[in-house]
């Protein structure tokens, strides 16, 4: 099958086999969309830092070119568990902050991180 996705880790032909062409594709489909939501989330996560932008850009590229040949189905699936877990805490755990002068940093939360929270109450509930 041609890589045909232009340049990048995925560019280079990948052989299937014919013992489990079906198995091996959707593998290759499952990496393909985690490198997709990764760089996506990058993006978002981010977004106007364009120094960030692009050391996240190469840090995913190099991690999914320097793993390409693996063969081992253990070791995709471990690095694909490290992958979508990277995506999760990138998405759920970093805000921006933006340098207002020499000792103040403003924080810059996404939309999806400002969750409802419980209100504190200071007064201790009565055990029953």
């Amino acid at each position: 099958v041609s890589g045909g996705w232009g340049s990048g880790p995925f560019s280079e032909d990948v052989a299937v086999t014919p013992e489990k062409p079906d198995d091996q594709l959707r593998g290759f489909v499952q990496v393909l969309q985690l490198f997709k939501t990764l760089h996506r989330t990058r993006q978002q996560v981010f977004k106007n830092d364009v120094r960030a932008l692009e050391a996240a850009r190469i840090k995913i590229n190099e991690e999914f070119k320097n793993n390409k040949s693996e063969t081992s189905p253990k070791k995709i699936e471990e690095l694909m568990k490290i992958g979508s877990d990277v995506e999760l805490l990138l998405r759920t755990s970093v805000i921006q902050g933006i340098h207002t002068d020499h000792n103040t940093l403003k924080l810059v939360p996404r939309k999806d991180l400002l969750i409802e929270n419980v209100p504190y109450c200071d007064a201790p509930t009565q055990k029953q």
